[in-house]
């Protein structure tokens, strides 16, 4: 693998780490994705009860993630023989067919990269980490669950979609926004002849689409 490994925790705004990795549908790298949004989620181990929960939901909105141009990549340090067998388990057992690509880190050399563990780490068993990555490959998002709890992919999406709409309109979103609800005009103070009471939290309409 050719990792950039950096120095110090990622942040919000930095670009993200080069990796290439085998995965369940054939080797992955940054680059693959390019001019598109990347959902990165790990998880601390294959055939566990609340991975395969996460899994499960992942695929069930594969096709939404698609709808708003978002890939979705899983990572874990299990090896690829692991990540295949419980593909197919999870499409035997369960109806689910994932239609994401799962990419192996058994040496956690991309996970060191993210800060997904410690690098002294000797095990990924806190491993629960999501990165959203934007199409100019910049992290915009960063999120960490621990082992016991299992993460909302509904909550991902919306925050994916209030990422976008934030690019494409340069506009805020409140607290519980949806997609097509009120938000946020960050030029309204800026841009008033005579500020309102109210000019630190004005709603306004979404424009439409």
């Amino acid at each position: 693998m050719n990792e950039i490994l950096p120095r110090r925790p990622l942040v919000i705004g930095a670009k993200a780490p080069i990796f290439s990795m085998r995965t369940t549908q054939g080797m992955r790298t940054l680059t693959d994705y390019a001019g598109e949004w990347l959902v990165l989620f790990s998880h601390p181990a294959d055939f566990t009860p609340v991975c395969t929960s996460e899994i499960i939901s992942f695929s069930r909105m594969a096709a939404e993630f698609d709808a708003i141009g978002c890939a979705l990549l899983g990572l874990s340090v299990d090896s690829l023989h692991a990540h295949l067998a419980w593909v197919q388990a999870i499409e035997r057992e369960f109806d689910v067919k994932v239609p994401f690509p799962i990419a192996e880190d058994p040496s956690m050399a991309v996970a060191h990269a993210y800060g997904m563990i410690d690098e002294t780490a000797a095990s990924s068993a806190t491993v629960r980490s999501t990165f959203i990555i934007d199409p100019e490959g910049v992290i915009r998002a960063i999120s960490a669950y621990p082992m016991t709890t299992g993460r909302n992919v509904a909550e991902i999406k919306r925050l994916v979609e209030a990422l976008q709409l934030a690019d494409a309109e340069g506009v805020l979103t409140p607290e519980g926004w949806r997609p097509g609800g009120p938000v946020i005009d960050a030029d309204d103070a800026l841009t008033a002849t005579s500020l309102p009471p109210d000019w630190f939290f004005r709603l306004k309409e979404e424009k439409a689409s």
